[in-house]
């Protein structure tokens, strides 16, 4: 089960690859850590760069990117699921669209649906088979997943290329973001997981708790996960909350608009380790 690894079939978004978009997952052992405020900032961040971007909504039963968004969708992964639209059709656009300045597309779940949080394995993988051929009209593919270790987190997760998980110095979000990496590396081995910390105090708080991480996984698992980056406290995150827009699209010199867009480019170059970022 691979996002990327067959041709567009589709029609629509006319706009096919012969090479596999980059999918990348973003995740969370646990709720309420920014793991959709990033997906969404990150969707925005990779648009800048001139990247096609899509933000798939695999929360499933408990979506919210669209309420982030302030998007109100025609339809959704759920009728999908349930036969009564196409695929692409559901596929919404935010700012303009894949191929705007800050513009992304957005493939929207629903919150409170029984018919996506218990999607059986089959339709998991036919979801997975559709959004291979979506995918290749693309050149960055984000999926915020829902919060946890669940099979069906596991399963969107698998399809991933990399998964991005996202913590912060509490510990439980450490507990959590170590047991969802654990949980990842048994399920999906190629997965490559990468870790970035949010509402960091200082930048060397911030990378005090990656390198708790990162010793807890080479002790126990025997690999370190890389740094996608850190992202500093920053009051307008709440702003562009409350206004259900983009940090990107509001201020995008706002110092944590700067770290997303720093860890957009590290998973494009393959890492943050060696990039300067001030405290």
């Amino acid at each position: 089960m691979n996002f990327g690894s067959r041709k567009s079939e589709g029609k629509g978004h006319q706009r096919s690859r012969v090479t596999p978009a980059s999918v990348i997952a973003v995740a969370s052992g646990k709720g309420g850590v920014g793991k959709t405020w990033l997906s969404t900032t990150l969707a925005a961040c990779f648009a800048k760069m001139g990247r096609r971007t899509l933000l798939v909504d695999g929360d499933l039963g408990l979506a919210n990117v669209d309420v982030q968004l302030g998007i109100a969708p025609e339809t959704d992964l759920a009728a999908v699921i349930a036969g009564w639209v196409e695929l692409e059709d559901a596929v919404c656009k935010v700012n303009g669209g894949a191929g705007s300045e800050i513009g992304f597309d957005v493939l929207p779940g629903r919150s409170g649906s029984g018919a996506l949080a218990g999607l059986p394995a089959e339709e998991a993988s036919r979801l997975a088979a559709s959004l291979t051929a979506l995918s290749l009209q693309y050149d960055t593919v984000l999926v915020d997943l829902g919060a946890g270790i669940e099979d069906n987190v596991m399963r969107l997760a698998r399809a991933c290329d990399r998964c991005v998980i996202v913590a912060n110095d509490e510990p439980t979000s450490m507990t959590d973001a170590y047991a969802f990496i654990k949980v990842l590396r048994g399920y999906a081995p190629s997965v490559q997981p990468w870790i970035a910390i949010n509402m960091a105090d200082t930048r060397v708080a911030g990378r005090r708790t990656y390198e708790a991480l990162a010793r807890a996984s080479q002790t126990f698992l025997g690999f370190r996960p890389p740094l996608a980056g850190i992202v500093l406290r920053d009051l307008k995150v709440r702003e562009a909350i409350r206004q259900q827009k983009t940090i990107v699209s509001i201020d995008p010199q706002a110092q944590a608009a700067l770290d997303a867009q720093q860890i957009a480019e590290a998973l494009v170059r393959g890492g943050a380790e060696g990039i300067a970022q001030s405290a």
